[in-house]
This record gives C-alpha cells, structure tokens and sequence, in this order.
C-alpha cells in the first residue's frame, strides 16, 4: 500500500459520519500529535480531495503518510470555523501548518480617565482599568519614545499612586521640565486637567488644534503679564514643533491601519507590519512564519493574517502589498470578531502604494538579513562539528552557567541557539535547592543537569526537545561533573564541550574539553 493511502483510508472511513455543515477537521497521527488543522465551509466536500485527487503535492503525501486519525468540530458558520482554525493552529503548532512565531503582547499607552491626577504609562495585557488607550506600537521603545514627548510637551506625571502620595518635594523629572509636580501642588487641578486633555489629543493626532489652544494660552497669559505661564507655554510650543518636524507623519494619511507587506525567497518569508494610529507610525515589527519552501505566498499570508489577529483588536483598515485567498470572508471574519465594520485592501497606485513599497523594500531587508545569518550560523555550526570531529550535525545548542552573590541566590541558566539565533522562549533559570551546594559550582550544575534531562526523560515530547550539542562555561572538573548526569540518563552520545577561560580571560586564550582531552 502506498504510503499516503493510509491517510486516504482513514478519512473514507470517517467520510460518511461527517455532517455537511462548515467546520474544522484535524489530522492526527499515531502518537496523537495533530499534524494540520484545516477549515471547510462543506467538511465532506473538503474532505473528499484529499481522497479523490491522485496527484498530491510532496507536503500533503507526507501529512497523509502520517495520518492514523482524523477529527472534526462543526461550526455555525465559516467565519466562525476560520476563527477556531487559527486559534488551533496557535495552541497546538501543528507541523504541516504556517505557523506564526508570535507570543508577546504589543505595549499600548495608557491615561486613567477617572484619577483626580492622571498618570501616562506604558500597559499591556488586558484592558480592564477605566481610561485611554492608545496603541499598538511596534515595539517598547515606540511606546516610550512617545511617553517621553508627552512629559516634555503636557509634563505629565508618570510615577505610581505610592510615590505620588507620598511626595514631600519634587522629584527630578521637575526640575528638567518633564512633570509639572502636582504631588506637591505646584499645578491647578484645572490646568492639570487641560493637559491630560491636550496629550490624549495630540496622541490621536490631532497636533495643530493643540499648537492653537498653546498660542492662545500663551497670549493670554502674557496679556495679564502672567510672563513666567507665559514662557513655560512658549517652551511647549517649541517642543511641539521640533517633534512635529521628526515626527514620522504619514503621507497616506492613515488614520487607524495596518499595513502589511510579505516577501518570500529561497523557500522563507518575511512579513512586515506597520501600525499607523492617529496620522503616525508607531512602528514596525518584523515576523518569519515557519511554512512548506513550496507554500504560495498569498496562502502564507491569508494564513498570517488570522493567526496574527486572533489574539489582538484589528484596525478599521489593513493594507495588503498582494492578493489572498478568501479575502472577503477574512474581513467578514475580522469585522464579526471586532463588531465592526474591516476593509482589506491591496493597494496598487497612489500615496498608499508607497506606504506598501516601504513596509516590502523593509521585509525584503529583513528576509535577506536573516538569511545571512542563517547562513553564517551554519558555517559556524559545520565548523565546529569538523574541529572536534562530532558524528551528528548541530542544529540546536544548549549553553549552561552558574551564577551565586557570596553563596546566596545561587541560580543555573540556560541559553538555546539555532541557525536561527537565540530562541529565548528556551531559555530557563533554575534556582539551586541543594543545600550545601551554593557556593560549589560542580555541585550546582549536577543539580541543573539532572532536573534539565530528568524532566526530558519522564515528559518525553511534553517537554524541551535535546540538544544537538552542550556547552558549559568550565574546566576539566565540570566536565567530568557534566558528563557524569549525562551518563545516569544513558546520554552517552550526547556532545559536551566545557570552555575554561585564559588565565587574562583574553578571548582566543580558552582551553576546551571535549571527549576527555
């Protein structure tokens, strides 16, 4: 029997069972691991290619290889199965899927809308104190930049509700014109208030309406002879304008959009995405979805767009450098999930087109960046195998020290690194609970070995997957201690290569043990 017709046989068993109403469907394989998470607006009907067409490509013979299983959900309608479609692929990873790496949240800005003193911080997680938010940026440093133009233009407060209430005299931020100190009372609640409402403005993008209300002010003040208001305005207006020249204003005129642009090359893809809130760019990030080399970058980015969105608020418009497959029903989808109304556009001509090209020449740059490193990572890695003569090859390497601060807080720490880079959803801090063993280094890393590879061991596919190779910052002794943890799991094949610094710590002066020499 050909290989792929065990998949085939395992869905015309179930085929018959299956009711006609759209859903979701799971291929799964022998040890229960799902390989693909797929959605139909007809399960059957779907279902059935998979076991009437002759000529697979290579990636769906394999999958169906693999198949010893098959499972459905029905849902209420096709957006609803495109939603759990993502949500799925999110949660279990499944390997035949396009997997998008994305597992941190965006800081938003946030302005408490009831505080009789209102604070500008940086938020993220869940929505679920009284006030404004405004968001997503791209990246921390987006979000503080902006922070920073608040408290020079609005010298908002920015310290918590502890040291506010507690503040006998200003702080610093006072005395270099970033807060107006209204801890010790040297602003009206009312002027406060005016200036809570000018920054929430000027974040919404709504800069000249403020530089008219700063004038005016200022020209009152100084009609009263107020001169000492009336400089602190003239200060602020002049900020204003020096960030109104850098600032990164649009020249599509974005007021709530995304703009994202995918570029594919040598069988990987970049994604670009743009945020544009209030007239500005807050950013942008850069995402590497695993895929097939052969997957249709239209398909890639249909499927980038759910799973990206599925955990975060969808702008009113998203800007496309390309077509994608079920364009209609993912803004359909995104507009049922946010309750209102989304609009997918492919921008072709005009201003927009520009604002496209700039967020593709960015994944075009990014992608190549990538690759390179890809690139010099396996070079570094083939070199490596060949100078200490290892049989496997390394994809994968695990790099372990030992830290303590005069034998207390002792921890051991975990590093991982790819072809790819350092994967720091690997990295782990154990805090060392042998008693005695705080201040003996060979003790602590025996005790970070063996709770490292029991767990491997007795969670075998539930937890971290080994390495390829081990490195540990040592000599000949935590090698010897290293190897021995190694040996009680039976890893006797596993590489170890322990790194004794130079007696000037000179780098190029260090003494590496491998294999006992």
């Amino acid at each position: 029997m050909k290989s792929s017709k065990l998949g085939k046989e395992v869905i015309k068993k179930e085929l018959s069972l299956i009711p006609k109403s759209p859903g979701v469907y799971r291929m799964i394989n022998h040890k229960g691991d799902i390989l693909y998470v797929g959605k139909a607006k007809n399960l059957p009907n779907r279902l059935k290619n998979y076991v009437s067409e002759k000529n697979h490509i290579i990636r769906t013979e394999r999958m169906l290889s693999q198949t010893f299983k098959l499972e459905v959900t029905t849902t209420a309608n096709e957006s609803e199965a495109l939603l759990l479609e993502a949500n799925l692929i999110k949660k279990f990873k499944p390997k035949f899927n396009i997997l998008l790496k994305d597992d941190k949240s965006f800081p938003f800005i946030f302005i408490g809308h009831k505080d009789q003193w209102p604070q500008v911080i940086k938020h993220r997680g869940k929505k679920d104190k009284d006030g404004f938010y405004f968001g997503p940026f791209a990246s921390a440093g987006s979000a503080n930049w902006t922070i920073k133009m608040l408290q020079k233009i609005f010298l908002l407060r920015v310290c918590d509700e502890t040291t506010f209430k507690n503040r006998k005299r200003p702080c610093i931020l006072y005395q270099i014109k970033r807060c107006s100190a209204p801890c010790v009372g040297y602003i009206e609640k009312n002027d406060y208030k005016n200036s809570v409402e000018d920054a929430i403005k000027f974040v919404s993008g709504k800069s000249r309406d403020i530089q008219k209300n700063l004038s005016k002010q200022m020209e009152d003040a100084s009609e009263k002879l107020n001169f000492e208001k009336a400089s602190i305005i003239r200060d602020r207006i002049k900020s204003l304008n020096i960030i109104q020249s850098s600032q990164r204003i649009n020249e599509a005129n974005l007021i709530d959009a995304d703009v994202i642009a995918a570029y594919k090359e040598s069988g990987k893809t970049c994604i670009q995405v743009f945020f544009y809130r209030g007239k500005q760019n807050w950013g942008n990030q850069a995402y590497f979805p695993k895929h097939d080399p052969d997957q249709n970058i239209s398909e890639i980015m249909s499927s980038f767009l759910m799973q990206f969105y599925e955990n975060k608020n969808v702008p009113k418009l998203i800007i496309l450098n390309l077509d994608i497959e079920n364009k209609i029903l993912i803004e359909k989808t995104l507009s049922i999930k946010e309750n209102s109304s989304i609009s997918i556009d492919v921008a072709k001509k005009g201003t927009k087109a520009k604002v496209v090209a700039l967020a593709e020449k960015n994944a075009k740059e990014s992608l190549n960046r990538k690759l390179y490193e890809t690139n010099n990572n396996k070079n570094l890695f083939e070199g490596v195998s060949k100078k200490f003569d290892l049989k496997n090859n390394i994809n994968l390497v695990e790099i372990y020290d030992n830290s303590h601060i005069q034998g207390t807080n002792s921890v051991g720490a975990m590093v991982t690194y790819s072809d790819e880079g350092f994967i720091k959803k690997r990295y782990r801090k154990f805090d060392i609970k042998t008693k005695g063993a705080e201040q003996d280094d060979f003790a602590m890393l025996k005790e970070v070995l063996t709770r490292r590879f029991k767990r491997a061991i007795l969670e075998k596919g539930n937890y971290l997957t080994l390495p390829d190779l081990i490195l540990i910052d040592g000599g000949k002794g935590q090698y010897s201690s290293a190897k021995e943890v190694l040996n009680e799991f039976g890893l006797y094949d596993l590489p170890m290569i322990a790194i004794a610094k130079g007696k000037k710590r000179n780098s190029g002066d260090e003494t590496f043990f491998y294999n006992n020499k």
